[in-house]
């Protein structure tokens, strides 16, 4: 079996470790086997995250992964991979040709508590947008389905170093101000608001603080709303961007951004983590 697991956008501006969406990019991890891996697959070394969680998940042997989703820059490659690794093991455990909601919930947790977090991982099993809080993560219902524009610089961000740059406090006033943005935010893709999506991923707990090492990525953002776009927030700890437009404005809007970075046109992804027969892949 092939899992294939989407890339991710975390965060969505103010939902910090809240919110995520699920992107149609993938990437795909397999049992190394007699069957021949499929073309640009690499075998994974046992420091590789998608190998640390699959022996994590009692996998046995060891795993081939195929990604194009570029580590390192705010799209979620090393939540998707693990994923990929955990759900690698159950299928190899349990021979199942699809995923349940036991193993759902148990992967949830155990990618969640990898990661240290469980935004990202939740809308790359689920699909979709994902409100989360703790290991509990329910889809968003969306009335919209945009283009996702994503601006991905060629320089890398550390995770763990863009959260030390967080002060040990947060002003009253800040938080107030991205509980209610976050709030804004899931209900105005309920109800299909688009005009309100811009106020909506605005941010004062931690987009300020990556841009600081990351200024073109400031700059991408700008960019994206100063071309049209509904809204604009910085992909995970960075440096990518993400925007949303409509399908149609997709190519004008991309070509507005940045020439420092490349750009990739993709959509919200439905379906989340798969199994798949190995011969499909």
């Amino acid at each position: 079996m092939i899992v294939r697991v989407p890339a991710s956008s975390a965060n969505i501006g103010p939902g910090l470790d809240a919110l995520g969406m699920a992107l149609t990019l993938y990437a795909e991890v397999g049992v190394v086997c007699a069957d021949q891996p499929p073309d640009g697959a690499q075998p994974a070394d046992q420091h590789h995250p998608a190998s640390v969680a699959f022996a994590r998940a009692g996998g046995q042997g060891s795993v081939w992964v195929r990604s194009p989703i570029p580590s390192g820059r705010g799209l979620g490659f090393s939540g998707a991979v693990r994923l990929g690794g955990i759900l690698a093991a159950h299928a190899q455990q349990s021979g199942a040709h699809a995923i349940d909601g036991a193993t759902y919930a148990s992967a949830l947790t155990l990618a969640a508590e990898l990661e240290g977090h469980a935004d990202n991982v939740a809308a790359s099993l689920l699909g979709g947008v994902v409100a989360t809080a703790g290991t509990r993560a329910v889809q968003v219902r969306l009335a919209i389905d945009p283009a996702v524009v994503l601006w991905v610089p060629s320089f890398t961000t550390s995770t763990d170093a863009s959260r030390g740059r967080f002060g040990e406090s947060v002003p009253f006033t800040d938080a107030v101000f991205n509980v209610g943005r976050t709030a804004l935010l899931v209900a105005a893709l309920v109800a299909g608001d688009v005009a309100s999506l811009r106020a909506a991923t605005e941010d004062r707990l931690h987009q300020s603080a990556r841009f600081t090492s990351a200024e073109p990525s400031r700059d991408a953002m700008i960019a994206a709303l100063g071309a049209g776009a509904w809204c604009a927030w910085l992909s995970g700890s960075g440096p990518s961007i993400a925007a949303l437009c409509a399908p149609d404005d997709a190519e004008r809007l991309a070509a507005q951004l940045p020439d420092d970075g490349h750009t990739k046109i993709v959509r919200i992804d439905h379906e989340g983590a798969v199994l798949r027969p190995l011969a499909s892949g």
